[in-house]
């Protein structure tokens, strides 16, 4: 990118260098990445700041520019939708018309006016060296005039005006108010029911920053251990759960660093435990997770059958996937298995299993607070791909599973087109199965429902969105 001034210059007045801003150049090249390569922030971001703390001199960075860029990368995906209505009404052309890399230049600049405790003159200012640096000066001068109309109202000013009324368009109103797409809207209110509270809710803890929550692996490690560290907290459901209530930097931690500990949502591990703890009739020794990548759960479920002297085979499609499976469970206290094999078409025999968790591949809806591009990418017809492969999978899990065995369906997505869909669907064709009553199988975790399968939500219980439905094989 070159510093050169682009057009006239004013008569006696001498060129200035833009001022480079280590954080909010590495915030852009964050953006940049997600958008242009479809990246996800969350494997983004961290090889960034590391390079960044490595450096030398004044672009080294500490621990408030990490927090400050990781903000700013956060908050501007998850507000996208609201920050592009905004910029919209600032600007004289349709938004698809503005170049992408502007957009982004934009969007960190609004998050910082509306969003952030940054001083206004302060965000304009940085935004348009920001702009000189890596646009050019020409472009700045379009970054500085936008923003200046930005910065004439607060956020509940921007949205008074460019969002519909909640009577006139309630889910376009909730879109705009809480930076969702409208389909999703409508699809978590489907599925969560209910009038507008609890949709609000729902909403508003999908664009907050979600605790880092660890998992104490069984016989590797111990709560105890984890909650001797800075800001660490037991976890509200699991047993094996500590939450870091101030961040952090998990690879920080030994335990995570040797592999005895992870970071797992505490939905995550309620349904790998509310499989383990699931009643069977007869043997209890093979244990199967059939979508195992990237392998939080598996390393969960290996722990606890290793205690009970049981062993899991984790299954994961992708090659490159069962090796981070492999990873995970590396070390675990008891025999364990890993293979790259697709589910659909499995190379196990039929009934050779006790328990099995097959975790699908869903739109990734329940973790919209992890993340939040995802809700910008995913489009209502990915739902009809995910469909047959969903099903399919259901199908080999209780082909998988012996007769008295239990297996649990789960997906990372409240939508019921993925959960309960997908179970009535797979049940109404297989007669020799039975429903069972995940509740209590989750104790002590409240609002789980009429049941007799459980769905998990952010705005209730602190964790992902995480469905799960346990089935028993009886015949």
């Amino acid at each position: 990118m070159s510093d050169t001034p682009r057009g006239p210059r004013k008569p006696g007045k001498p060129y200035r260098r833009p001022k480079k801003d280590p954080v909010r150049i590495l915030a852009f090249e964050a953006l940049r990445a997600v958008d242009e390569r479809d990246a996800y922030a969350n494997l983004v971001l961290p090889p960034l700041l590391r390079k960044a703390r490595e450096k030398e001199g004044p672009e080294r960075f500490d621990g408030r520019d990490a927090a400050l860029a990781t903000e700013l990368v956060y908050g501007t995906l998850r507000w996208q939708g609201t920050y592009d209505a905004v910029i919209a009404a600032c600007v004289d052309r349709p938004l698809r018309e503005v170049d992408p890399p502007v957009l982004d230049v934009l969007s960190l600049g609004v998050h910082q006016l509306l969003g952030t405790r940054i001083p206004t003159h302060a965000a304009v200012s940085a935004s348009v060296e920001l702009a000189r640096v890596v646009l050019g000066d020409g472009r700045a001068k379009f970054v500085n005039a936008v923003l200046r109309k930005v910065a004439q109202h607060d956020l509940a000013g921007w949205i008074e005006q460019v969002a519909p009324s909640y009577d006139e368009d309630p889910e376009d109103h909730l879109a705009v108010v809480h930076s969702h797409p409208r389909w999703v809207v409508s699809a978590l209110w489907d599925s969560l029911g209910g009038g507008r509270a609890g949709i609000e809710a729902l909403l508003a803890a999908d664009n907050e920053r979600p605790e880092v929550t660890l998992v104490a692996r069984p016989g590797r490690c111990t709560t105890e251990e984890l909650l001797d560290e800075e800001a660490a907290v037991p976890g509200r459901w699991s047993p094996h759960a500590v939450r870091l209530t101030e961040g952090g930097e998990p690879g920080a931690i030994a335990a995570v660093r040797e592999g005895r500990a992870g970071v797992q949502d505490e939905g995550s591990q309620l349904v790998a435990l509310a499989l383990a703890d699931a009643p069977l009739d007869g043997p209890d020794e093979r244990w199967l997770d059939g979508c195992a990548g990237p392998g939080g759960k598996a390393a969960l479920l290996a722990a606890v059958a290793a205690a009970r002297g049981a062993v899991l085979l984790a299954s994961e499609k992708q090659p490159h996937r069962a090796g981070l499976v492999a990873k995970a469970l590396s070390g675990n206290p008891g025999p364990y298995q890993v293979i790259a094999a697709d589910g659909t078409r499995p190379p196990w025999r039929p009934g050779s299993f006790d328990r099995v968790l097959m975790d699908v591949p869903c739109t990734g809806l329940g973790a919209l607070r992890r993340r939040p591009e995802a809700r910008w990418r995913r489009r209502p017809e990915d739902l009809e791909g995910f469909a047959p492969l969903q099903r399919a999978l259901l199908h080999s899990a209780l082909d998988a599973v012996r007769v008295g065995g239990v297996v649990g369906y789960a997906t990372c997505s409240p939508h019921l087109a993925e959960t309960r869909a997908v179970v009535d669907d797979v049940l109404k064709q297989r007669p020799e199965t039975e429903l069972l009553d995940a509740r209590p199988l989750l104790p002590g975790v409240p609002d789980l429902g009429e049941g007799p399968d459980v769905q998990l939500w952010p705005h209730l219980h602190g964790t992902d969105a995480m469905y799960l439905a346990l089935i028993r094989r009886t015949g």
